[in-house]
């Protein structure tokens, strides 16, 4: 068999398991996570928002697990106490948390969505803090 003809049955089958479950035909949201401010002086403390942006509204959006990866070293999760899902629940979109940097340094942080242990959503932004005013983090140990 060709390798064409290979290809052109995957892409037939695939397309056939998709149009039996009704699931994969939809397009969940896509996450999205802002940091304020994303440049200050140490000591800092961030602001951050993640959203989820456009997509249909679904069981696997409901009543996520959110875990905060700081960038430092720390990490938070957030569990909520949901009701069942039921069609025409209310899928939070937004989820908002604030973290301090007590010293100077560039920090990645991650925020994650879990559903049932399986990672949904996921994204990263960057943080940078300067050294403030008697802070020597970033100065030479003598």
């Amino acid at each position: 068999m060709s390798k064409s003809f290979v290809a052109m049955l995957m892409v037939l089958a695939l397309s056939a398991a998709a149009a039996e479950d009704p699931k994969k035909g939809k397009k969940g949201p896509g996450l999205e996570l802002r940091a304020t401010p994303r440049m200050a002086f140490s000591p800092a403390d961030i602001f951050y928002t993640a959203e989820l942006k456009g997509g249909e509204d679904g069981e696997d959006f409901y009543c996520p697990e959110v875990t905060w990866e700081w960038g430092d070293g720390g990490k938070s999760v957030e569990e909520s106490d949901c009701e069942p899902w039921a069609e025409g629940a209310k899928v939070e979109r937004r989820y908002t948390a604030h973290h301090g940097f007590p010293r100077a340094g560039v920090f990645v942080t991650r925020v994650t969505l879990r559903k049932n242990g399986r990672a949904i959503a996921a994204q990263n932004v960057q943080v940078t803090v300067r050294p403030g005013l008697g802070d020597r983090s970033n100065e030479p140990p003598n």
